[in-house]
């Protein structure tokens, strides 16, 4: 059989082996690939920072600071980076990010000083993230009308290996390139070259919507005639009318609060375990090891949470990892041991992994097939915003106690608020803005174009 026969590459037949295959696994294989490139190496700071301090001779307080600011600006940039691509589309704000992206990493590897740390590092390559986190999350969940939380399981779970695949090679290239100094600047270098151009390669196989290529999305009845693709003026008439009746609704309002207080709690164990541990006798190299095992572990429930909050309802999947997340912060007051590292590294892996990775199906199951972008990009700015609360408190209070204890108990707190703030959500059963398109102008409302009549007489499949 001839290779054209078993692999088509055309997303409306995509084919491999003979076999059809939605073009929706195929976004979320290349928008996993997006995430992993561009996340894994600010995921991994835990293993950056002591390098930092050793380096430049900076203080965590100093060095927390920088990655304070970076999830900042990628926080404020949440809602911005939310309307481009609801505007323009994920493809176009993509590209943009990958330009970023290389430019934020190359010229952190020239820096020299703490204010050119904070520019690069903290401004440049935030914008990037910004732009990875919104858009193209918000573009996956259009592909999928079954089957949402698999997909969105299998994109969340690649940040979790990010860790896996970043740290080791950022270990190698530091040692490949004689460690101290040459090596840390290696390891902006050369993950940032690679990574920004697999991404501009990548870009050109995803497609914002089905529509975009003439299809339905994953588990639509073939019935169902193809959308039309709002761009232009009636995309933004769409997202400002959304926008404005989402910010009436309680749900919108806490779940940004929701990913502060999460995000501020984990971000003190993300950014400082490796220093905790280390502190406490452990190696570096064991250190690193915690926090790939806390890194290997959340990947499991990144993968499992968000197939869970499909079939269940997202409230109380959230509300369980919340507390996962909270209640092992209390053994780090007692480690001393590296197995006491790991453990913890194991139970509080099964939280967090779960914590942030059912926010797009909450988003969903809230708000349907309206354009979540900017409203995702507004929870995202609350998690940015709360990344960077939690890593600058944490290396002000080790700088002011010179300990480590008042930081983790500081993250203990911010976890357990989120808790409660979960227990004010609505159920997720039912649309909180079921009629926001009676709003809309006629030509702005959802109204499908007519199937189309192929010169052959048969219509195309879309696959499912």
């Amino acid at each position: 059989m001839k290779s054209s026969t078993r692999f088509s590459f055309r997303p409306s037949d995509f084919t491999v082996a003979g076999q059809p295959v939605h073009y929706a696994w195929v976004i979320v294989g290349v928008a996993a690939v997006m995430r992993l490139f561009s996340s894994s190496f600010r995921s991994s700071s835990s293993i950056l920072i002591p390098r930092l301090v050793e380096s430049f001779g900076w203080s965590y307080g100093a060095v927390g600071f920088g990655f304070a600011l970076q999830w900042v600006v990628s926080g404020m940039l949440g809602p911005s980076a939310g309307w481009l691509g609801d505007r323009y589309g994920a493809r176009v704000t993509m590209t943009i990010g990958a330009f970023l992206f290389i430019a934020g990493m190359v010229l952190t590897g020239f820096m020299t000083s703490l204010w050119q740390f904070y520019l690069f590092f903290g401004i440049i390559l935030s914008a990037s993230m910004g732009i990875f986190q919104v858009p193209l999350t918000a573009s996956v969940t259009m592909w999928f009308k079954r089957h949402l939380g698999t997909g969105m399981g299998l994109l969340q779970s690649a940040q979790g290996v990010g860790p896996l695949v970043a740290v080791p090679i950022m270990l190698l290239v530091i040692a490949a390139f004689g460690g101290g100094l040459p090596g840390l600047r290696a390891a902006f270098w050369v993950p940032g070259i690679i990574g920004g151009v697999a991404i501009l390669a990548l870009v050109r196989l995803f497609y914002d919507e089905p529509a975009q290529a003439g299809m339905r999305p994953l588990g639509a009845s073939e019935n169902e005639p193809v959308r039309r693709v709002q761009v232009g003026e009636l995309a933004k008439i769409r997202t400002r009318v959304f926008f404005k009746q989402a910010q009436r609704t309680l749900a919108f309002w806490n779940l940004i609060g929701i990913h502060f207080w999460g995000c501020a709690g984990h971000a003190i164990v993300l950014v400082y375990l490796v220093a905790i541990a280390e502190a406490e006798g452990v190696s570096p190299g064991l250190a690193a090891g915690a926090f790939v095992t806390l890194s290997v572990t959340s990947t499991v429930t990144r993968f499992a949470v968000p197939v869970m909050a499909d079939r269940v309802g997202s409230k109380g999947v959230m509300a369980v990892c919340f507390t996962l997340q909270t209640l092992p912060i209390a053994l780090l007051f007692f480690a001393s041991d590296p197995w006491h590292f790991y453990l913890f590294s194991v139970l509080f892996g099964i939280g967090f992994g779960g914590e942030m990775s059912a926010f797009p199906i909450i988003n969903r199951q809230y708000y349907g097939s309206a354009p979540i972008g900017t409203t995702y990009g507004w929870q995202m700015m609350g998690a940015g915003v709360g990344m960077a609360a939690g890593s600058l408190a944490g290396g002000a209070l080790r700088d002011w106690t010179g300990s480590f204890d008042a930081t983790m108990g500081l993250s203990l707190v911010l976890s357990l608020v989120g808790v409660f703030s979960i227990v004010l959500l609505p159920a997720t059963h039912s649309h909180q803005l079921p009629d926001w398109e009676e709003q809309l102008p006629p030509e702005a409302q959802t109204q499908p174009d007519p199937p189309a009549q192929p010169a052959t007489g048969t219509q195309p499949a879309a696959g499912d």
